[in-house]
C-alpha cells in the first residue's frame, strides 16, 4: 500500500490539549533561579579582575623605555654563551615573560616570571600571583604574594598604599583604556617563531634571539 502524503502529515500531528493555565509566580522563580546560577561565582569574579590587573601590569612593563634592551640581555648571541645565574638579566626575563602572557603563552610566561622571581623580582613575584589567581590556582598565589610581601630579603616589600594604588590604577584603565600599547602582530609572529623551534612542547624554554629583540626595539621606538 503507498502511504499517501496527507497520511504522513496526519500521523506526525500532536495531540491538542486543553491550553494551560500559565503559572507568573512559577516562572519568575525559574528566572531568578537561571539568573543566580549564571551569576560569576566570587571565584570567577576574581580570577577575571586578577586577568585584567595582570594585562596591566605586563603593557605596562613591555612599553617601558629600556625594555627591549633588557631582553637583549638574556638574547641568545654566540659571544655571549650559556645564560647562566651571574648572567641573567633579571628585568629581561621579566619583560620576556609579560610579552609571552599578552602573546597567549601563558605556561612559558609562568617559566621565566619564576626565573626572574628567584633572582629576586617582585614585579615577577606580582605577576605570578596574578597568574595563578587567574587559573584558580589559590594557593600558589597566596604563596607568590607572600613571597612580594615579606620573603625577598634584597629589596623593600612593597607596602599596602602601594598596591592599593595598583588596584586603583588598573580599574581605572579598564574604565577609560590606556596608553600603553598592545604587542603588535609582528612581535606576535616572533613569538610564534620562537615557540615552532620547541614543537610538541607547551613551554618556550628557549631564549629570545635577536630577530626577537630587533622587533621589540621597533615596537619601543614606534610608540
Amino acid at each position: 500500500m503507498t502511504t499517501t502524503l496527507d497520511a504522513l502529515l496526519d500521523g506526525a500531528r500532536l495531540p491538542v490539549s486543553a491550553p494551560r493555565r500559565f503559572d507568573v509566580a512559577a516562572g519568575l522563580r525559574r528566572l531568578a533561579a537561571d539568573a543566580s546560577r549564571r551569576t560569576p561565582t566570587a571565584e570567577i569574579a576574581r580570577a577575571a579582575q586578577a586577568g585584567q590587573r595582570l594585562g596591566v601590569v605586563c603593557r605596562w612593563v613591555l612599553n617601558e623605555p629600556a625594555a627591549a634592551d633588557h631582553v637583549a640581555k638574556i638574547a641568545e648571541d654566540p659571544d655571549r654563551g650559556a645564560l647562566t645565574e651571574d648572567r641573567m638579566d633579571v628585568d629581561g626575563a621579566l619583560v620576556f615573560a609579560c610579552l609571552l602572557h599578552l602573546t597567549g603563552h601563558p605556561v612559558s610566561a609562568q617559566f621565566w616570571w619564576q626565573l626572574a622571581a628567584g633572582a629576586g623580582s617582585r614585579a615577577a613575584a606580582y605577576c605570578l600571583h596574578l597568574h595563578h589567581l587567574v587559573a584558580g590556582e589559590s594557593r600558589r598565589a597566596w604563596h607568590w604574594f607572600h613571597q612580594l610581601t615579606h620573603s625577598m630579603a634584597d629589596t623593600a616589600p612593597p607596602d599596602a598604599a602601594f598596591l592599593e594604588a595598583l588596584e586603583i590604577f588598573a580599574r581605572y584603565v579598564r574604565a577609560n583604556g590606556s596608553r600603553a600599547l598592545p604587542p603588535t602582530g609582528r612581535l606576535e609572529n616572533e613569538v610564534d617563531r620562537l615557540a615552532a623551534r620547541t614543537p610538541g612542547s607547551s613551554v618556550i624554554v628557549a631564549r629570545p634571539d635577536r630577530q626577537l629583540v630587533t622587533h621589540l626595539q621597533e615596537f619601543s621606538a614606534g610608540r
